[in-house]
């Protein structure tokens, strides 16, 4: 395991009120998965005291995610939200790893890999392998059934969902999904991990889309489908939905930094599990993938961004 910086960790619990006590405690996370919302989830992480291990197949996708970090901090101390020295003290309670076995140590483990059934399936098992037996795994997947990656593990009532939204330092809500297989002080010590982060929670089934992406999507959907019939413009659809209802961003704009992509993936997950005509996602949206016109992370979707 590589550690970025020669800030010593191992005080945190007592610097930061967390009592090291009772086989429940967590002191500890993983966070696996590369890319913003890792880094993201990291900083949260990191900034209510806790030890964070990011875990990244390469290293360099490891520092890139550092970097992300760094900047994040370092234009908070610039915007005087926080002072150097707390920027250096939870970038001191971050490291990184490439080899899964390193995140033995960890309480709770967060998954934030691609949104593919699968391939979270798989991590789950792997996890599963690694880490000691009391120690929790929870996806971050935004729709995907959560009772399939628990049934992947021999702790199925040690899993749940904890969904981070983008950016996840700045958003405040978390939804926490509860599995039929997750035992009740599972989902206790997930929500008051998520209250030790200063998250709001909010409670749910484990059912397609959970709360947000199920009432969110056919919206964005229909705004595609209104864009695709000329029915307006774009600009003039969203600027409709922020002058008229106030929304801080339209919902092509919003579609765009979701990801064309992931917003088809999420659109088809909800209507194989609603069969709800709304959750089919219109064609244009499908051709735009197909085209690679992702959004802000392809420089292109609704919208031309600076590479």
């Amino acid at each position: 395991m590589e550690n970025h910086t020669e800030v010593v960790n191992g005080d945190t619990a007592v610097e930061t009120g967390l009592a090291n006590t009772g086989p429940n405690t967590i002191s500890r996370v993983g966070v696996v998965g590369s890319g913003i919302m890792g880094s993201g989830i990291a900083e949260v992480i990191a900034k209510a005291g806790f030890d964070v291990v990011l875990r990244s197949r390469k290293p360099e996708s490891g520092a890139a995610m550092i970097e992300q970090l760094a900047a994040s901090l370092a234009k908070q101390v610039d915007k005087g939200r926080i002072e150097s020295d707390e920027r250096d003290a939870v970038f001191g309670r971050v490291t990184t790893c490439t080899d899964i076995k390193d995140l033995a140590g960890c309480d709770l483990v967060i998954e934030s890999v691609v949104e593919n059934l699968g391939v979270k399936k798989d991590l789950f098992a792997e996890l599963d392998e690694h880490l000691a037996p009391g120690a929790l795994i929870v996806t971050n997947t935004s729709t995907l059934p959560v009772v399939e990656m628990a049934m992947a593990t021999n702790r199925p009532d040690h899993v749940c969902g904890l969904h981070f939204f983008n950016p996840a330092p700045v958003m405040s809500l978390v939804e926490i999904i509860e599995p039929l297989t997750a035992s009740p002080e599972t989902m206790e010590r997930v929500r008051q991990f998520a209250l030790d982060c200063a998250k709001q929670p909010v409670d749910v089934q484990d059912r397609a889309g959970f709360i947000v992406n199920a009432l969110l999507f056919p919206y964005l959907n229909n705004a595609a489908r209104m864009l695709e019939r000329g029915i307006a413009s774009r600009e003039d659809i969203d600027l409709a939905l922020q002058a008229g209802c106030n929304f801080p961003m339209g919902p092509l704009a919003l579609l765009d930094l979701v990801g064309l992509d992931t917003s088809v993936a999420i659109l088809d997950a909800l209507y194989a599990e609603y069969a709800d005509p709304n959750y089919v996602p219109v064609p244009s949206l499908r051709r735009m993938v197909a085209a690679g016109q992702l959004g802000r992370k392809s420089g292109r979707g609704f919208y031309m961004y600076d590479s």
